[in-house]
């Protein structure tokens, strides 16, 4: 079965945005791309909140960026996407889930394929977590305190166990921690 793998930048603090939705604190260096295009090789599919859709599912870098980030960005929107959403209507570039979201997580676990990418939004994560559908967890802790914000993890009902499985650092000081379900 594939696993469903929540990965995403964190603050010291614990927070995913800013208070009015920032994350120009979230920056790309080499160990942040090289470990990101690693993680793109073993997904095939991304499952995103309906704003998380919005504003990142069909982004293109600006003409200017460097041609890793291009490259990078041409292999997320090479995956299959899926948007769970109670409002939006699909725009054919992703698979919208208006209802029933564990069992369709359930049907789309057990198709063939590789893993699957939970980018987010917060709710959608509270939502998967509350579930019991993350497999694993990969957050890279950035360097920066931002006092307040969205966190990461907000409204959750049950204790989640984690073992540890990877902690690597880089040199501009953001932390990378890999986490598995225990049990």
């Amino acid at each position: 079965m594939r696993k469903i793998i929540l990965d995403l930048a964190v603050s010291l603090d614990g927070f995913i945005e800013g208070p009015n939705g920032e994350i120009d604190w979230i920056t790309m260096d080499d160990s942040v791309g090289s470990g990101l295009v690693d993680f793109l090789s073993g997904i095939d599919a991304i499952f995103y909140g309906r704003v998380s859709y919005d504003l990142w599912g069909q982004y293109q870098p600006p003409a200017e960026a460097s041609d890793p980030e291009k490259q990078l960005w041409e292999a997320v929107h090479s995956k299959e996407k899926y948007v769970f959403s109670h409002t939006a209507v699909g725009d054919g570039k992703a698979t919208f889930i208006h209802a029933g979201l564990a069992e369709r997580v359930h049907e789309i676990r057990q198709r063939p394929g590789k893993d699957i990418w939970l980018y987010g939004g917060g709710l959608l994560i509270t939502t998967f977590i509350n579930l019991d559908l993350i497999d694993a967890y990969r957050l890279a802790i950035y360097p920066v305190i931002l006092g307040e914000g969205k966190p990461v993890f907000d409204n959750i009902k049950r204790r989640v166990n984690l073992e540890l499985r990877a902690v690597k650092g880089s040199d501009t000081g953001i932390t990378y921690l890999e986490y598995a379900r225990k049990g």
